[in-house]
């Protein structure tokens, strides 16, 4: 296997990972069917959401996803999270795929008190709600 297919299935795992851990997180208990962020005009966003965006940039993730989470090296998340349970995005990022190339992000504390949050504003992409690019908090 090549070293970009390796890269590729190893972030797609870490995504796997992170979504499968909310209890280490500790997740607060949402409506059925809520959005776990909160979007206004496309680029305005919730704290917490922007919180998560921010993770994403300090952390600088679209190395291997891409500056819209369209995959590069690593997955597609705007894809990945279609099908991504909570727990699984969870298991992936704070364990890493580390066969493919996703490597754990549990020893970092932005991550693991931010997981809830990179969760929401990478759904929020990937529900096509949250537009790429520069975000700021909604009433600000």
């Amino acid at each position: 296997m090549n070293k970009s297919v390796k890269l590729m299935l190893s972030a797609a795992l870490c995504l796997t990972v992170v979504t499968a851990v909310p209890a280490l997180a500790g997740d607060a208990a949402a409506p059925a069917g809520a959005a776990p962020y909160k979007v206004a005009d496309g680029n305005k966003v919730d704290a917490q959401t922007l919180s998560g965006w921010k993770t994403w940039r300090a952390l600088a993730c679209e190395r291997c996803h891409g500056a819209a989470q369209e995959g590069m090296v690593g997955p597609s998340l705007v894809n990945s999270l279609k099908v991504l349970t909570k727990d699984q995005f969870k298991e992936t990022v704070l364990h890493g795929r580390i066969d493919k190339g996703m490597p754990n992000f549990d020893g970092s504390k932005m991550v693991v008190e931010n997981i809830d949050n990179l969760y929401a504003y990478l759904k929020g992409r990937s529900d096509g709600a949250i537009q790429p690019g520069r975000l700021q908090e909604i009433g600000k």
